[in-house]
């Protein structure tokens, strides 16, 4: 989310008049395990109180997986939650978590069967695949990349994607989500799968800064290739 989420707004920067400034408040994960997303989880209130404390118009919490395993429908839960915190700091801001916009993205590209891939362990890609099913999406396949280290995850080349998508049989597939999280880079190669694969390509990072967009009341174009869903900016 810091590299991605940026970079789709620098753009945006180029060609619209706003311009914008990014803060973070980190929660700690080394290894992602179920346990060490719950931990972090645990540390997200503490987060927005204290990006209120510096009136930002929108948070973004990045971390697809720790509100997927927490439970069926909790990015709701955890929207609340975090929206109840500015309240209380003075401040109420529009909350988006990054599982819940990659479940409005397919909702806005009129997705019905989709295929994922994911750096995550296969009893964690398990999860999140129910997840979006439990959400009224069909998951026809998924790749489970196995990486247990997060800076190993953040390291993927994007390029890679390229060849691994080519794994999955996108028969009958709607949308191709090729990073079902916002820790594994994607950008540099959403477009070029899409022209080749033919069908909406998308990511959390792509969802999630589109949401974000909508919060802030600004343009959000609905297609990347040329717009912001479905590639351009």
């Amino acid at each position: 989310m810091e590299t991605e989420i940026p970079a789709i707004f620098r753009a945006r920067e180029t060609i619209l008049p706003e311009r914008f400034t990014f803060h973070s408040s980190r929660m700690r994960m080394k290894k992602v395990t179920k346990e060490e997303l719950e931990a972090m989880d645990a540390m997200s209130l503490k987060c927005a109180q204290e990006l209120s404390d510096a009136h930002v118009d929108v948070m973004g919490y990045a971390c697809l997986v720790a509100i997927m395993s927490m439970g069926r429908g909790y990015h709701c839960v955890s929207e609340v939650n975090l929206h109840q915190e500015t309240i209380a700091n003075d401040f109420p801001t529009p909350i988006v978590t990054s599982a819940g916009a990659l479940i409005n993205g397919l909702k806005v590209l009129g997705a019905k069967q989709i295929s994922i891939i994911t750096p995550y362990m296969r009893p964690l890609t398990n999860m999140v695949v129910d997840y979006i099913e439990h959400q009224g999406f069909k998951v026809k396949e998924s790749i489970a990349l196995e990486i247990p280290d997060n800076l190993e995850v953040a390291a993927q080349n994007p390029m890679n994607l390229l060849e691994i998508y080519k794994q999955l049989d996108l028969t009958d597939v709607d949308v191709l989500v090729v990073s079902a999280c916002v820790q594994m880079p994607s950008l540099e190669a959403i477009d070029m799968i899409q022209a080749e694969c033919g069908i909406p390509v998308t990511s959390a990072a792509v969802c999630t800064t589109y949401e974000m967009m909508k919060k802030l009341g600004i343009e959000a174009k609905s297609s990347i290739g040329g717009e912001l869903l479905n590639g351009n900016y």
